[in-house]
C-alpha cells in the first residue's frame, strides 16, 4: 500500500491529518506502512499534481475523499460527523482504507 499526504507549508491541518492517518493505518493492521509526505510548493506544482487542497491523502494513487482539483495552494475542508474539519476523522480514514483494500474505490 502506498500512502501519500500532500500539503503546503503553513497548512494548519496537515500534521493533525498525519496523526489521524497513522491511527487509521494502525486500526486497519497497516501500522508499519510509510506515509510519503509530499509538500506542494507552487500553484503550478499544485495543478500538475492534481492537488485538491491541503491536506490531501492518496492511497495507492486514489483520493478516497475525491473532490474536484482546486489547483492552487488552498486549505481543504472535510465534512465529518462532527461538522466541517481540516482533516478526515480517524473513522473516515479507517473506512476509506478498508474500502480501498477491498477494491471498492472512492467513498
Amino acid at each position: 500500500m502506498e500512502v501519500e499526504l500532500l500539503f503546503f507549508e503553513g497548512c494548519p491541518h496537515w500534521e493533525f491529518a498525519r496523526t489521524r492517518l497513522a491511527e487509521a493505518l494502525a486500526a486497519t493492521g497497516n501500522a508499519g506502512t510509510p506515509v510519503l509526505l509530499r509538500r506542494i510548493e507552487t500553484a503550478a506544482s499544485a495543478r500538475a499534481a492534481g492537488f485538491a487542497g491541503s491536506p490531501s491523502i492518496r492511497i495507492d494513487g486514489i483520493d478516497p475523499f475525491d473532490t474536484a482539483c482546486v489547483g492552487g495552494l488552498t486549505c481543504r475542508m472535510y465534512d465529518t460527523e462532527n461538522g466541517v474539519q481540516g482533516a478526515p476523522t480517524v473513522a473516515q480514514l479507517t473506512a476509506a482504507i478498508r474500502r480501498l483494500e477491498a477494491g471498492a474505490g472512492h467513498r
